[in-house]
């Protein structure tokens, strides 16, 4: 393949963020030597980028192997792909492998992730003035506090199995007994297993009030499975592995705490390999950056990775 011949120029980027009011945000784009920085440079704007431009390089060069790809675009995968999910694993069931396009940390593939869910819990209690006639209130933030240390403890950290209240809401005013609090849970796992039982466990500490009188409401539940290595996902890193080689990269694979939609494609049994996307850190935060020449690099090892997996 002709290859860096018919990959973009990244010298001449020029990008800016902008809020609704029109004014320039306090993260705009801008690069510095060989990196970039602003919000979603690498998660995931980077990769879509280097998607565009392997699929294109190999059209243009005449490689059949771009009618074999079917390419998925979803805008919620920050949230479990809660609406995406029936369209990837409909579309995913037949397929033989699946490629994910996250961003690479230290320039490392992804073989395995941890699965997880949210909840959210909503507590209700009984409004009163907290000076007047603070015995006639029940304080749905009383409730909710102990049911957030009670959520906490389900966590065995050495296990792999984490559970984080990680935002909390409640009340009307300080001088007021809490009429309602609310707190959104997130739950990591390590295996399946883990999964049916953390779920259970949660339902039964919100099944009771610890309060009387204060009344509890659980929705969510986990939203993506475990991602555990096999035998056949092993077999599809040696592959890129080799044509990382053919291009100078070193290629490691790694488990990784946070999910995408690789759980999803491995739990189908589809062998799927994630982190093929470009180099970079700090996703989510002020910091967030892109290794600009990785770029090049990812587009080819994409192209090269998909011509060789079509043949």
């Amino acid at each position: 393949m002709n290859s860096e011949k018919k990959l973009l120029d990244m010298k001449q980027l020029n990008v800016s963020f902008w809020t609704e009011n029109g004014r320039v945000t306090k993260r705009p784009f801008k690069t510095e030597g060989d990196y970039a920085y602003g919000p979603g440079v690498i998660d995931m704007k980077g990769s879509h980028v280097t998607t565009y431009y392997a699929i294109k390089a190999l059209i243009e060069s005449e490689e059949e192997a771009y009618k074999d790809i079917v390419l998925i675009l979803n805008s919620d995968e920050e949230i479990g792909s809660v609406g995406s999910r029936p369209l990837i694993e409909e579309v995913a069931k037949d397929k033989k492998y699946s490629l994910i396009l996250e961003p690479a940390q230290k320039g490392n593939l992804v073989s395995r992730r941890k699965g997880g869910g949210k909840y959210f819990l909503k507590v209700t209690g009984i409004a009163a003035h907290a000076g007047m006639n603070p015995e006639s209130g029940i304080s749905a933030i009383e409730e909710l506090a102990g049911k957030i240390l009670q959520l906490h403890q389900l966590a065995r950290h050495e296990e792999g199995l984490y559970v984080n209240v990680g935002v909390i809401k409640g009340g009307t005013s300080v001088n007021t007994i809490a009429p309602f609090a609310e707190a959104a849970i997130d739950v990591r796992i390590d295996t399946e297993e883990q999964g049916i039982a953390i779920d259970q466990a949660i339902k039964v500490v919100t099944s009771r009030s610890d309060v009387p009188g204060t009344t509890l409401e659980l929705t969510g539940k986990i939203t993506r499975p475990a991602w555990e290595l096999t035998e056949e996902a092993e077999k599809l890193i040696e592959k890129i592995v080799e044509e990382g080689d053919k291009l100078g990269l070193t290629l490691k694979h790694e488990k990784s705490g946070g999910g995408s939609d690789g759980n999803l494609t491995s739990h189908l049994g589809v062998p799927t390999v994630d982190g093929m996307g470009p180099n970079g850190g700090g996703a989510h935060s002020e910091s967030e950056f892109l290794y600009i020449p990785s770029l090049t690099e990812r587009t080819l090892l994409l192209a090269n990775v998909l011509k060789k997996l079509t043949k």
